[in-house]
């Protein structure tokens, strides 16, 4: 012990703190370098993957040459650490798990960094998707952590899989309305919308007949970063051409009939007895 605080031993200690940091500006230097070469030939993740990659390789690189310089014998700290292993692996299970089901998720890929997905009851844009979690910033900006075990028994939505997305409008209309004119209404509505797709064209269902309204859907398409500002604008547009045209989207209601089909229950107001309220 003596012998390794003599200045032989801070002078390792200072050539092993050395190569430490070195290691750690090389490997964020590397890493910036490779991400900027695979930049436009990964998508995010490989690149955020290939990143951490060589960082990692470069600063474990440089923890064993520090504790080489050290003193230290690397076969006896890899044997140590193999029974570390196997003990923090029983001993977390959970992290195992999730680390398990982390290289799932790298080897699947169902979603990127940048992609705007659903988990449960959760919606946000991924941030990170690391060995044990995925980061996930939701819409409102906050942080949420999902662990990767949770994620892969749960089912997910990738809402930016795909270019173009279906926005399934629900609309009610007045029984006494002609569906075919509501139809020709909608279409029209739809042609004037400058982010509504030709292509896909829109579709138009009778959903069937509620309890106070013709139940419709209206769907159309537009293009993935278009989606919420057609959602909005079609059911603003969709209200002034209602107004415009006369359509009635109606209220809920109750009508109530006795013993006859078309005659509803007559209702006639008393005024009340004024010689009885004085009285009360």
């Amino acid at each position: 012990m003596g012998a390794f605080f003599s200045a032989g031993g801070w002078l390792n200690v200072l050539q092993a703190a050395l190569i430490l940091v070195l290691g750690l500006l090389l490997g964020r230097i590397l890493g910036s370098a490779v991400a900027r070469v695979l930049h436009g030939k990964l998508d995010a993740h490989g690149v955020m993957i290939a990143r951490r990659v060589v960082f990692y390789f470069i600063l474990g690189l440089a923890v064993a040459s520090a504790l080489h310089q050290l003193g230290f014998r690397l076969g006896v700290l890899l044997g140590a650490a193999g029974v570390v292993s196997v003990a923090l692996g029983f001993a977390s299970q959970t992290s195992v798990s999730n680390l398990i089901s982390g290289l799932f998720l790298v080897g699947e890929r169902p979603f990127g960094v940048g992609d705007v997905v659903r988990i449960g009851s959760t919606t946000g844009e991924v941030l990170s998707i690391d060995l044990l979690s995925v980061k996930l910033r939701t819409f409102d900006n906050l942080y949420v952590r999902i662990p990767n075990e949770t994620l892969i028994k749960s089912e997910m939505t990738n809402m930016s899989r795909f270019p173009i997305r279906r926005a399934d409008l629900q609309i009610g209309v007045a029984y006494k309305e002609s569906i075919k004119r509501v139809r020709e209404v909608l279409l029209e509505v739809a042609e004037r919308n400058p982010v509504c797709l030709e292509e896909p064209k829109p579709v138009f269902m009778v959903l069937g007949f509620g309890d106070s309204s013709i139940n419709l859907q209206f769907s159309v398409w537009a293009k993935r970063e278009n989606f919420l500002e057609l959602r909005n604008s079609m059911q603003e547009q969709i209200k002034e051409a209602f107004d415009e045209h006369g359509i009635e989207i109606p209220f809920p209601h109750l009508s109530l009939y006795a013993g006859s089909v078309t005659d509803p229950i007559p209702v006639r107001y008393v005024d009340p007895d004024p010689t009885t309220s004085d009285k009360l």
